[in-house]
């Protein structure tokens, strides 16, 4: 059974960075698709970022290239999100998520596509 454990979340300040991890157990990452979510109450989750089984093609949703970068770590079994000059609109709840991948270079971004979620991790972003 995979686990994942999200941290990293907390208050900060409009144009701060922040750096989200995912701890994965259960399965080694690279067994893995990888993704992160964000929800913000009354709204649906919202795909912000994934990469594919073998780390080596990721995506950033349109709307946060260039602010927002993925990244794993395969000897710590982890995946990041890097958030650069954060805004007010960046509040919310921050999930990874994961699938498990036959292809090494698929790219997931439908919620219901991933097989495991954790639990989030509150990001708020003050102005």
């Amino acid at each position: 059974q995979v686990q994942l454990v999200e941290s990293g979340g907390g208050l900060v300040q409009a144009g701060d960075s922040l750096r989200l991890s995912c701890a994965v157990s259960g399965r080694a990452v690279n067994t893995l698709g990888m993704g992160w979510f964000r929800q913000v109450p009354g709204k649906d989750r919202e795909f912000v970022a994934a990469i594919s089984r073998s780390g080596g093609t990721t995506y950033i949703t349109d709307s946060l290239k260039g602010r927002f970068t993925i990244s794993r770590d395969s000897a710590k079994n982890t995946v990041y999100l890097h958030v650069n000059s954060l805004k007010s609109d960046d509040t919310g709840v921050y999930y990874c998520t994961a699938k498990s991948l036959s292809g090494p270079n698929i790219i997931v971004k439908a919620p219901y596509q991933y097989d495991y979620w954790g639990p989030g991790t509150q990001v708020t972003v003050s102005s």
